[in-house]
């Protein structure tokens, strides 16, 4: 049994060291060395301009390697001009401030006016954006004919700036007649919103009937966000959501491998593409039958989209399909007003159904204390009370098991050589001391599914983002400029071992002070409202196991 424990310990202190390796390999811009990393590389740019004098409205083929549905290699790519081809649009409201391309009246740029950028905090967060070192944007169009596409260009007309006591922004981006259509955007921003409404009205201007099919798309190239941590993972990709199969994840290796597997026709859900902290997603309104697909654009370029038929459009007639769009952040309640399964893009892990009431609770006590840093700490509080009497059984469990401590060292020692009565001296004592040696374990394996749920919402949640605690601490989002939260975090992690009781075995006992060290290196670059939430676990962890231990006898053993 002691050999087989010992050698479980040593394999996954050697895989944790192996990981280390990796990530601190990765966070000093070098390849990984044991584990080579599947992502796209990162130095990946925007598309190649297209060629001066190529005909803007032509609809180019799209790449023969993608995964979707039948009619999806019909949408035109997602490449585009270059980023001077057509006009740009920029609007406002409160909230948000928007470019748009009169090429395809596309949406190629977003600035959140209430969330800062990482590096800069004195300019606003950007996420869709053309530029030559990114490329994510929101395109819609016709297929079916040669109908305008995101790539025809549009006149716009509308307002720019969203005025004082006006709830509400029009945009309107109208194309030439192609193939007998005329395809007029309308963009209705609104005051406070992330969400805006796309009304696609499609004008048959010919003399004969039409069936276009309407096609929204979001293009972003397979590059990991900008000043994303190497030493803990988050989603950046597309996914799909259906009332059928709910939230689809859908990694970039796999539609470059073609096996990304997912929903491919659906009455209803939405699309999105999803990264730390913040999403971009196109909706349709229940009821209206969609494909789904996922695609491989050009290299490092991926488009995830829906694609609708407009039906039979009649001469000198007019169809008006609408739709939503939303760009903004993760923030789990203005997800939830947009649409259903819409605050899933907000990544909680495999304990969602934990870290919502969580989070819940953690909005409630932000919302009485006003601090979110401090809201953590009431949080893990709660949480330890709510667990109170299971760890006082599993602290008492190994509070007996230190007592003992002693008289196992003795008995070890004394019958070194013949292992075999050894095993059955030490069933012995722990059945006259009545012991469990794994009654400490399994209270808290019960409460590790709650921990690791919080530790997602803590991961996952926004308003973490440049929310201030106390001091040097101006941001739970970034890690500890000075260090003091992982130092604190290693010396209760230590402090926790001491008051543990010491494995017989000598080898498992070194490993068991020297695991602590190994895994707090990794807290440094972890974000600090993480560490607070581990700093403070093991405080109350501490004061309780020593309570138990004071009342046994045992401190010190």
């Amino acid at each position: 049994m002691n050999d087989i424990r010992r050698t479980i310990l040593w394999v996954i202190f050697g895989f944790s060291l192996v990981l280390l390796w990796d990530q601190w390999q990765v966070y000093n811009g070098r390849s990984p060395t044991f584990l080579p990393s599947t992502k796209p590389h990162a130095t990946a740019t925007a598309p190649a301009p297209t060629p001066a004098g190529a005909a803007s409205s032509a609809v180019p083929q799209a790449s023969t390697t993608q995964a979707g549905t039948s009619g999806a290699s019909a949408v035109p790519d997602g490449k585009t001009a270059a980023p001077t081809a057509g006009e740009r649009v920029v609007v406002t409201t409160d909230v948000l401030k928007l470019t748009f391309d009169t090429e395809g009246g596309s949406l190629v740029q977003s600035e959140f006016i209430q969330h800062d950028d990482l590096a800069e905090k004195d300019k606003p967060f950007i996420l869709l954006d053309q530029s030559p070192n990114r490329y994510y944007v929101a395109q819609t169009g016709l297929i079916g004919g040669a109908f305008p596409t995101h790539k025809t260009p549009m006149s716009f007309s509308g307002e720019r700036a969203l005025k004082d006591g006006a709830n509400e922004l029009l945009l309107r981006f109208e194309s030439a007649d192609l193939g007998g259509v005329k395809l007029v955007k309308t963009w209705t921003l609104k005051r406070g919103a992330y969400d805006m409404a796309v009304r696609h009205e499609i004008v048959n201007t010919g003399t004969a009937p039409v069936s276009p099919q309407l096609y929204l798309q979001i293009v972003r190239d397979g590059n990991k966000p900008p000043g994303e941590s190497s030493f803990y993972s988050t989603f950046t990709g597309p996914a799909v959501y259906t009332e059928a199969k709910k939230y689809q994840k859908i990694e970039f290796k796999d539609i470059e491998n073609n096996k990304a597997e997912f929903v491919k026709e659906s009455p209803n859900g939405y699309v999105a593409m999803v990264q730390h902290y913040f999403a971009s997603a196109w909706l349709l309104k229940d009821g209206i039958q969609r494909d789904l697909f996922a695609r491989k654009v050009d290299n490092n370029l991926y488009a995830v989209g829906m694609i609708t038929s407009a039906g039979a459009v009649e001469p000198g007639t007019t169809k008006s399909i609408d739709a939503e769009f939303f760009v903004g952040p993760q923030a789990e309640k203005t997800l939830e007003a947009v649409a259903p399964g819409l605050e899933l893009v907000k990544d909680y892990g495999i304990f969602t159904i934990i870290s919502k009431p969580l989070y819940w609770l953690l909005d409630k006590l932000h919302g009485m204390l006003g601090n979110w840093g401090w809201a953590i700490v009431a949080l893990v509080v709660l949480l330890k009370a709510a667990f109170y009497w299971l760890n006082a059984k599993a602290y008492g469990s190994m509070a007996k098991m230190k007592a003992i401590n002693p008289k196992i060292m003795e008995m070890r020692e004394r019958l070194k050589d013949k292992p075999q009565e050894m095993q059955q001296e030490m069933m012995r004592i722990y059945r006259e001391e009545k012991v469990n040696p794994m009654g400490g374990c399994f209270p808290i394996l019960i409460q590790i599914p709650v921990f690791i749920a919080l530790y997602w919402v803590l991961l996952s949640s926004v308003e973490m983002r440049h929310a201030p605690w106390i001091g040097w601490i101006k941001d739970l989002s970034a890690p500890d400029p000075w260090f003091i939260l992982p130092i604190v975090m290693t010396a209760t992690s230590l402090f926790q071992t001491w008051l543990n009781p010491t494995p017989p075995d000598p080898m498992q006992a070194k490993l068991m002070w020297i695991m602590p060290l190994a895994f707090s290196v990794m807290f440094i670059f972890f974000p600090a409202g993480l560490v607070l939430y581990w700093i403070t676990n093991n405080v109350l962890s501490i004061a309780q196991q020593w309570f138990i231990n004071k009342r046994l006898g045992v401190i010190g053993k």
